[in-house]
């Protein structure tokens, strides 16, 4: 046994791995993706056998772990919030069928939003779902309630979520490690067939319902006496309590020790279903009850009598955002002060915040890597159609499209496709002849850009779309797709997928691979693909930008470097700094000139075209010595 530093990430795979797990899945997307690393490296630490897998979309990941779930293994599948939407169908379905392992699903939650489309709470669509929740506040206790989960889903026969959030994935706190265990016996597990439950018809599904709400009133009952659910500070009088849940249980803590004030605190554990009697029990104490819960309302909702409670359905806590320490102590010193009771100032710096209100800092927003393929492809997609054209985006590194003017539109992940067709079935009505130019990235395109291509060549869609092939998932940390030849745990693939045989057989008539580097031959290909689309047997035309991401695979341009200087002729025109936006382009504070910062250039020449005065030269000497 020893203490290690684990993140909340991985002390939610440390529970999956020691509590018997044997098959873990995910789709990567922050701040859940370093679960699966994580499962990958305990499994191996503490010699456990455990199937891991990057499933292709988050909707795959569950159901193979549910199928595992159904032979009496016990199962985990991680995601990020939005992830959960696409794997609601079978979410929702395995709570009527139940499971017969442990069953525990993890999605993460975005408070904020730091990452993610939305702030949506998974904990509203467990309710609906009707799946039990816990809610960890700390890494230690995430890791506990793994433990608990798979417990509660044995017992109960349902799919229990395990709820963290970005303060809690990323935050970081000792425990206690055991790696001398070993793999032990193998495991039994055997299919079962049972058509009650697993191929339940319309009728048998009602049955499977009422089944699933006496479920759902025991565990609440269970809930009642569970250790997650407690008071904090009960000997603490006055005439306000605070029901928090969550990292807000935390924050408000450190709020109250600001403020000077002591006052009970009912820390949820168990959101869902709420055990609304002891909720109640202690609601009824106080004349004011403030309910502290993110990123929305969960248990506010499920609380009754909500006449003297307060939170954010009444306005009383912000009805969007993370309940930061500065937001929470806002929000806590306005209900005690209204309370009548004394409080401490803020402990907030005045000179110090007036001072920084002074400076001038430059507002730097997120920008695509220097070298970035995507930036290639982008600044040409710009310079060949222009700024009437319609590109429609996704989810990925190449959002940052939206800097170079070059992403119109972004939804979800596979939503570029489906909306290039959109906008063209309208524009076909409305007689708009617009160029429609759409892009997504490898790991997206197979996450969910194939369902949508084959609708859009099958109902005649004309529109061109770029596949940006990075060679890997490097939003969320270079995590393998089906197309590389590894797999999660870092062993060899048995197959990789071929992304142009995909897009052949999704009917596309038109496909060129090429690099977006060769700015030139790139242009061409565009304005060639495009001619198709717009031609009378044309169709949806399709290029691969095949270039690996210069973080995951640097080689090519490690091979063939092309170092650039700036030259004294430069003017400061901002055409480069703006249009093609490299983070190694850096405009003089007077102005007066571009230059080049060398530390952080990967000497890939592709800013000498963002110069159409012709001031980005190659270092010509220094490549030929």
């Amino acid at each position: 046994m020893n203490s290690q530093l684990l993140t909340g990430n991985e002390a939610i795979a440390l529970g999956i791995v020691e509590q018997g797990c044997r098959v873990a899945t995910a789709y990567p997307g922050t701040p859940s993706s370093e679960i699966l690393a994580g499962v990958v490296k305990y499994k191996k630490r503490l010699n456990r056998d455990v199937y891991t897998e990057w499933s292709v979309n988050e909707k795959v990941a569950f159901e193979v772990a549910l199928a595992a779930s159904w032979t009496g293994l016990r199962a985990a599948v991680a995601m990020k919030q939005v992830g959960l939407n696409v794997a609601s169908d079978p979410l929702f379905s395995a709570a009527y069928t139940g499971v017969k392992g442990g069953f525990v699903v993890i999605p993460a939650d975005d408070p904020g939003p730091h990452s993610s489309q939305t702030e949506q709470d998974s904990r509203l669509l467990a309710l609906t779902a009707k799946v039990p929740v816990f809610d960890p506040s700390t890494p230690a206790e995430a890791r506990e309630m793994v433990k608990d989960a798979f417990e509660l889903s044995e017992w109960f026969r349902i799919p229990v979520i395990v709820r963290p959030t970005t303060r809690l994935c990323h935050a970081v706190s000792p425990s206690d490690v055991d790696e001398s265990s070993t793999s032990g016996e193998a495991p039994s597990a055997k299919f079962q067939k049972d058509p009650t439950h697993w191929t339940a018809t319309p009728k048998l599904r009602y049955k499977l319902h009422t089944e699933l709400n006496q479920k759902l009133t025991d565990i609440a009952a269970e809930f009642s006496n569970s250790k997650h659910n407690y008071i904090a500070d009960a000997e603490a009088g006055g005439g306000v309590g605070i029901v928090a849940s969550g990292v807000a249980f935390l924050t408000a803590q450190q709020a109250l020790t600001e403020l000077g004030v002591r006052v009970p605190m009912l820390k949820i554990g168990t959101p869902y279903p709420l055990p609304t009697s002891y909720v109640e029990s202690f609601c009824a104490l106080f004349q004011t009850v403030i309910v502290l819960e993110e990123p929305d309302a969960c248990i506010e909702l499920q609380i009754p009598n909500r006449d003297q409670v307060r939170g954010r359905l009444d306005g009383s806590v912000p009805n969007a955002g993370e309940l930061t320490p500065e937001v929470m102590f806002s929000i806590l010193h306005k209900v005690f002060s209204e309370a009548g009771i004394q409080v401490n100032a803020s402990p907030e710096d005045g000179e110090l915040s007036a001072f920084i209100k002074t400076l001038s800092l430059p507002v730097r927003r997120p920008r695509l890597c220097p070298g970035c393929s995507h930036r290639s492809a982008f600044y040409s997609m710009k310079r060949t159609f222009g700024p009437r054209a319609i590109y429609p985006g996704d989810i990925g590194c190449y959002t940052l499209g939206t800097n170079l003017r070059a992403v119109d539109t972004f939804v979800d992940m596979g939503a570029s496709i489906t909306m290039a067709n959109g906008f063209f079935q309208a524009n076909r009505l409305a007689g708009d002849e617009r160029a429609i130019v759409a892009s997504i990235g490898d790991s997206t395109f197979l996450h969910s850009g194939i369902p949508p291509l084959i609708n859009a060549v099958h109902t005649g869609a004309r529109f061109v779309l770029l596949i940006l092939d990075n060679h890997t998932t490097a939003m969320t940390g270079f995590q393998p797709t089906p197309a590389n030849d590894y797999l999660a745990d870092g062993s060899e693939a048995p197959r990789k997928v071929s992304i142009p045989d995909l897009v052949r057989a999704c009917g596309v008539e038109y496909l060129k691979v090429t690099d977006p580097y060769e700015q030139e031959d790139f242009t061409e290909i565009l304005k060639e693909a495009q001619a198709y689309a717009q031609s009378p047997e044309g169709g949806v035309a399709v290029i691969i930008a095949d270039r690996p991401c210069v973080l995951y695979d640097p080689s090519p341009v490690v091979e063939e470097p092309l170092p650039v200087i700036v030259t004294d002729e430069c003017d400061g025109c901002r055409f480069c700094t703006e249009v093609f936006e490299c983070p190694a382009l850096i405009l003089r504070p007077d102005g007066s000139r571009v230059d080049i910062d060398y530390k952080i250039c990967i000497d890939c020449g592709q800013c000498i075209d963002a110069c159409y005065k012709g001031f980005i030269v190659p270092k010509v000497a220094e490549v030929a010595a």
